[in-house]
């Protein structure tokens, strides 16, 4: 594991920023609480590298992989104190707070009809970003969509429109909802040459499977065809474009942050069954 000991703020900073724009993921560790050296910093990025330190090697150690499980619970933010979870000298009273540094979720929405256009607002509301792509200009007005956080993509090429959305991939999930075969099949494509975090196509069995066998006889894989959620979203049974929409966002919330998307009080249903 590589380790700078420089604890400048600016340094720092400057990891923070080259997490951000190389859309990787990082566990900022801030001592909160201790005999000394309040408020010092180390930043944890993949598991690979640490920038900074808390001013003492046994306790940056037992932060690294404290923080490394961090990363892998998917949480957002926990303090909590090192003695409880590693045995370090002189450290039992260090009061540490982990946040994830990450890029902001992003979904990029592939069609700007009724369920698209839904699903852009809906995920604004949640605190992502959205880029709304369609080749139909009218569709993707600003005066309908008035949140310059929904960013709107009048394509003239659905693959590079596709693309020049997804960018890296890190942290955007993108949604296949457009009006027909060939518009979802062009973005499918483009897709499939990029790396991000969730993939749904909309349509029933048949449809998908038209679309995802099309590009099976183009050459692309198994296992990249996996990554596709064909139909997208989980069944909550819905039927209006706000519905699907919502079915669409929660299995993208779902895959994010590891839920199943089965129901909070099923162990309390089936608990008084078997009482019974």
């Amino acid at each position: 594991m590589q380790h700078s000991e420089n604890t400048s703020p600016d340094l720092i900073t400057t990891a923070v920023q080259r997490v951000l724009d190389t859309g990787g993921i990082a566990a900022l560790v801030t001592l909160i609480e201790g005999d000394t050296n309040v408020g010092a910093k180390l930043l944890l990025i993949s598991s690979r590298e640490v920038v900074g330190g808390l001013g003492d090697t046994s306790l940056d150690k037992a932060v690294a992989v404290s923080a490394v499980q961090f990363l892998e619970s998917r949480e957002e933010a926990r303090s909590f104190r090192i003695g409880n979870s590693a045995a370090v000298a002189d450290s039992d009273k260090a009061l540490v707070l982990m946040e994830r540094i990450q890029p902001e979720p992003r979904i990029v929405i592939c069609g700007a009809g009724h369920v698209g256009a839904s699903l852009a607002r809906l995920a604004i509301l949640a605190g992502y970003r959205a880029a709304l792509i369609d080749d139909r200009p009218e569709f993707v007005k600003r005066e309908l969509f008035p949140d310059p956080l929904i960013e709107l993509v009048p394509a003239t090429s659905w693959s590079d429109a596709t693309i020049a959305a997804i960018g890296n991939g890190a942290g955007v999930s993108v949604a296949v909802v457009t009006r027909g075969h060939q518009e979802d099949e062009e973005c499918l494509r483009a897709i499939m040459t990029t790396q991000p975090a969730y993939v749904g196509l909309i349509g029933s069995k048949r449809r998908t499977n038209i679309v995802l066998d099309r590009l099976r006889e183009g050459g692309v894989s198994e296992e990249k065809l996996l990554q596709v959620r064909a139909p997208i979203g989980l069944d909550i049974g819905a039927v209006t474009p706000e519905e699907v929409a919502l079915a669409i966002f929660a299995e993208i919330v779902a895959t994010r942050r590891g839920g199943n998307g089965g129901s909070l009080s099923a162990w309390r249903r089936e608990g008084m069954r078997s009482a019974e």
